[in-house]
Order: C-alpha cells, then structure tokens, then sequence
C-alpha cells in the first residue's frame, strides 16, 4: 500500500509539470507571434515628374574646313610667304611662283589690244566713207558690204585680245598662291626653287580650320526607330532648344567646357554597321579639340512626362532574370512587384511599369521580410535613397 501511494505522488508530480510546461510554450509562441507582426523597413515615396532623358554617343572630332593648297599655273617656286603651323587668313599669300613669264603675257595682250582698237577706228571711217559713196552709186553694194564686215571683224578682235588680257592677268594673279580659307597651316611639301604644276597631285600645303569644329557621331538605327516611336506615340516629348544642344565628354572623362550644337542627321543608314550619322558644331577657341580625337557627346532624346524614378538598390531581380521590387501595400504588408526598366539615371532606375506614383518601396531590412509580411514603415534613413 505504501509503495501505490508513491508512484501515484510521483505520477502526479510529472503531470502538473508538464501541464505547466505546454502552457509556457503556447505563451511563448503566441509572444513570438506577436513580435513578427512588426517589423520595421525602411522605404522610399515615389512621386513622379518630369525628366529629360539623354543618351551618349561615340564620336570623331573632324575639321570644320579642310584646304589642300595646289598651284594652279606652272612655274618655279620663289619664296615661301607664311610660317609653319601658323594661323593664316583667307585671302594671305602663301606661295609666290615666277611671275615674269606672266607679266610678258599681260604685256602681249595689252598691245594687241591697242593694235585691235586702231584697226577698229580704220575699218570704221573705211565704212563710214563706203557708206556716203553708196549713196551717190560711188561704190558698189559689194564693197560696202565688204567694208562693214571688215568693221565687225575688227569688233571681234577686239573681244578676242580683251579675253586673252584677262586670261593673263588671271595667270599671273595664280603666281601668287593665297589661302582659300583661314586656319591654321602645316608644314610645307616645297621649298624655294621646286617646280610645280597646274596638274600635280601633291599639295603644296594644307590649311585646316578648327574653329568651329564639328564632331562626327554614330548612332545605332535601332535605337534612333525606337525613340522616333516614342515620340509619335506622345511617351515622349522633343523639346527643339534642348535636342538640338550638345554636350561632349573628352578622352579623359571631363566634360568640355562649350556647348555645340546638332547641325544634322544622316537619312540613310550604314549597312556595314547598321547605325547613322550625326553631326555636331562646337566652338573651339582654344584648339582643345582636335581632327581625329576619340570622343562621347551626351544628346537630349526627349522628355518624359510623369516619370517614375526608382532607387538600385531597392531593386532586384528574380529567378527569370527580371527586375523585382518589393513595396508596402495599403495594409502594410509586403507585396512583391515585377517591373519593366528603361534605363539607369544616376544611382536610380527609370521604370517603365510595376511601379506608380506614391508607391512605398522598402530599401532598407529587405533581408527581414518576406512577400505577405507584416511590416512598419519608415523613411529611409540613407540620404541618397530619395528620388
């Protein structure tokens, strides 16, 4: 009896232990259940405006005017009237070629000139007299008719020799070879004493302006068709001042210091490359840039009404490989989004779809949450996380 009595007090014991044991369980639970509710995220409103997108592109720098300096009479080179790598304005003697040859001819011409007008003042009082006499049946219609043709021949003489004066004094005007344009010259092919020629194919020097100066751009056909779409369908707008300014980043990264202007695009497109010219004009007083250099110019595409700027590092992507965000839902809850991105802007993404005005996107205790969970808003406490 004495031993029933102890294993009914131990059975007993092991009971109300374990009833207080399970009751502490469930309170835990039920206490960790309740801190789960709250968890705090740090988001970001979204609010949408306007933005004006750009785009770089790749580029050459290539001269404005280009002037391959060539003799256009033959002779022996005199002098040389400029200096190596010198600024030379248009109209400026470069070359003097012998002019000796050409004076002689101007000479030439001039006398057949006065020899042309004399015979003009004999045939014209010849057929003055002719003319009197006809009347008086002193001559015959044939030797005035004779007379009068003598007159007009003298007439075109004249014409003739005036032509060859002026063809000669063009000669010898191309004895001096000047400038066609004003910039800056390079070496010379020729020195003093070199015969040259009307038909030679080496030019005698070449004279480059680089101010202004235009910069050579390629854009693919692909994306100029897409922004031209985009534009027709009203998702974006072209403001004319600003699609036609310009701006250019040297070989360096720096930004160059004036702004140019988009003077023309291409209207056929290359089929060795599939993309299309453009052409930008930028001053360039201080001759930074220069025929040949390797540069981006940034152009204004459009701009985008209502746009919608998410920040990177509340975005991710998902297993397809598609960009994902996750945003606060009215009841406070997590709710996952998949979005369509157009382009990145700085440290922020330009969104296309998925996400709206006034969104809260959690950017901060993304690793704390899962889709449907609970969570507590609060701004972003990073500075750089506002749109």
């Amino acid at each position: 009896m004495q031993r029933i009595r102890v294993l009914f007090y131990i059975f007993s014991v092991v009971v109300t232990t374990a009833l207080f044991t399970g009751c502490g369980q469930d309170e835990q639970a039920k206490s960790s259940a309740g801190t789960a509710q709250a968890i705090p995220v740090g988001v970001v409103t979204l609010s949408s405006k306007s933005v004006t997108l750009t785009k770089e592109l790749p580029g050459r720098v290539v001269a404005s005017q280009i002037a391959e300096i060539r003799p256009q009479v033959n002779g022996i080179v005199q002098s040389r009237l400029f200096t190596e790598g010198a600024e030379v304005e248009e109209g400026q003697a470069l070359y003097q070629i012998e002019s000796a040859l050409f004076e002689a001819q101007v000479a030439t011409s001039e006398a057949a000139i006065k020899k042309a007008e004399a015979n003009i003042a004999n045939t014209k009082a010849k057929l003055q007299r002719y003319k009197n006499l006809l009347k008086t049946k002193a001559v015959s219609q044939q030797e005035y008719d004779e007379a009068d043709a003598a007159f007009k021949s003298a007439n075109a003489d004249l014409l003739t020799t005036k032509a060859q004066l002026k063809t000669a004094q063009i000669n010898l005007n191309y004895s001096k070879v000047l400038s066609p344009i004003s910039g800056q010259i390079g070496k010379s092919n020729v020195t003093a004493g070199a015969l040259v020629n009307a038909n030679q194919s080496v030019a005698l020097a070449t004279v480059t302006q680089l101010d202004p100066i235009y910069v050579d751009l390629t854009q693919s056909s692909n994306e100029l068709t897409r922004l031209k779409q985009a534009i027709a369908s009203g998702k974006l707008s072209r403001d004319a001042d600003l699609h036609s300014s310009v701006e250019l980043l040297l070989e360096d990264g720096s930004t160059y210091a004036h702004t140019g202007t988009l003077k023309f695009s291409e209207v056929t497109v290359d089929p060795s490359t599939g993309s299309v010219s453009l052409r930008a004009e930028f001053p360039n007083p201080d001759k930074l840039l220069l025929p040949g250099m390797y540069v981006r110019a940034v152009i204004v595409e459009g701009v985008k009404q209502n746009a919608i700027l998410a920040p990177q590092r509340g975005i991710s992507r998902n297993a397809k490989g598609q960009p994902t965000a996750l945003v606060v839902s009215k009841e406070n809850t997590v709710e996952p989004r998949v979005l369509v991105v157009d382009r990145t802007m700085g440290s922020q993404w330009l969104v296309s779809e998925g996400l709206s005005d006034g969104d809260k996107v959690i950017v901060e205790g993304l690793q704390k949450v899962r889709s449907g969970a609970p969570v507590t808003p609060v701004p972003a406490q990073s500075s750089n996380s506002a749109p």
